[in-house]
């Protein structure tokens, strides 16, 4: 299996802040993968467990909230781990604006 995606993601707000954030951005976050879409999600503390389906695949992902960061991981199945890259790169770039 290969490694997930993780990306850091800096911000300078309350966990509250950032949860709440996360919450309204869920939807904005399932664009980063073309025609997907938010399939269930849950907070487990200070971690958002959520799954996306695109092109027919279940995605897992979780975000962990820190004081100054958040730490996201995406586990991609086999087929789409060929967007592996591309994913990151929009990851890197989108989630601070989700933040900010």
């Amino acid at each position: 299996m290969a490694d997930p995606i993780t990306v850091d993601i800096p911000h300078k707000h309350t966990r509250a802040i950032v949860r709440a954030r996360l919450e309204e951005g869920l939807q904005k976050a399932s664009a980063m993968l073309p025609g997907s879409s938010v399939a269930e999600h849950r907070w487990d503390g200070d971690s958002l467990h959520f799954t996306l389906v695109a092109m027919g695949q279940r995605v897992a992902s979780r975000v962990d909230l820190f004081d100054d960061h958040v730490h996201a991981i995406v586990d991609l199945p086999p087929f789409l781990r060929l967007f592996a890259d591309k994913i990151r790169a929009k990851l890197a770039k989108e989630g601070p604006k989700l933040l900010a």
